[in-house]
């Protein structure tokens, strides 16, 4: 690590995620928060935090499980699944886009969409996935969280936003999770059981229960869990690469 680098990363922290009022979660489609995030809004939530979810796309091509549903009708229960999902995990509202799964929208739809929720929930920090890890290659997953991010970046400033045709909105923060290198890892201790209680009750299209997928999914997120908690010292944990204003912007030494 240069010396230029400790120095700013020792200087200017990375904000306190808990630190907020408002906070915008979204995902490429109907379960991603929940994987990536879950355990951290249901904490939120339950401390009375203001939780939104975003949901950008329909899910119609994520239908292994449901092999005689059409794609409109996979989009319908997806759908369903991810608002009775966002109550358990205490959401004050889930929002979506309705574009279609598999990369078939246009990127500048996608990003303007995205910028005008934002505008109108007026979130203090936005949550994404992390678009810069080397192993991603589901296309939606790439595409939302690189649009969310130029949206973080641009979210403050009125001309720029007009031309999305959205409001402007003072984001403090971004927080990128399915992230390789995270900088904030956050207690989740007596959470991870609503989180998994959000994914196996509710999202039964994708992970019937019993089912490997849901059995291999479960041993995930409570081994991710009791590792990232070991770095909080905590039960359980959860974790993220947090980005203020500051460090969005030619400041690569800051993360």
């Amino acid at each position: 690590m240069s010396l230029t680098k400790q120095i700013v990363q020792k200087v200017m922290k990375a904000p306190q995620i808990g630190g907020f009022r408002r906070y915008l979660f979204i995902g490429p489609h109907p379960d991603d928060i929940e994987i990536g995030a879950g355990a951290l809004a249901a904490k939120l939530a339950a401390a009375g935090k203001e939780v939104y979810f975003l949901v950008c796309l329909d899910g119609r091509f994520g239908g292994g499980n449901r092999p005689l549903l059409s794609p409109d009708e996979l989009a319908a229960e997806r759908k369903a699944e991810a608002k009775a999902s966002a109550s358990v995990l205490g959401a004050k509202e889930v929002r979506f886009l309705d574009l279609c799964d598999g990369g078939f929208y246009d990127l500048d739809e996608l990003e303007r969409s995205i910028a005008r929720v934002v505008g109108e929930i007026k979130p203090d920090i936005l949550f994404a996935p992390d678009s810069c890890v080397e192993s991603e290659c589901h296309k939606d997953h790439l595409n939302v969280g690189r649009a969310v991010r130029s949206i973080a970046c641009f979210a403050p400033y009125s001309g720029i936003m007009e031309r999305y045709g959205a409001e402007r909105a003072d984001i403090k923060a971004l927080a990128l999770y399915f992230t390789a290198k995270p900088n904030r890892f956050v207690s989740t201790s007596g959470f991870l059981s609503v989180q998994l209680d959000a994914i196996f009750s509710c999202h039964k299209s994708q992970f019937p229960v019993p089912s490997a997928e849901a059995d291999s999914l479960k041993l995930y997120l409570k081994l991710r869990a009791v590792e990232y908690g070991l770095r909080c010292l905590s039960k359980s944990g959860e974790a993220y690469r947090v980005l203020d204003a500051t460090r969005m912007h030619c400041l690569p030494e800051g993360c």
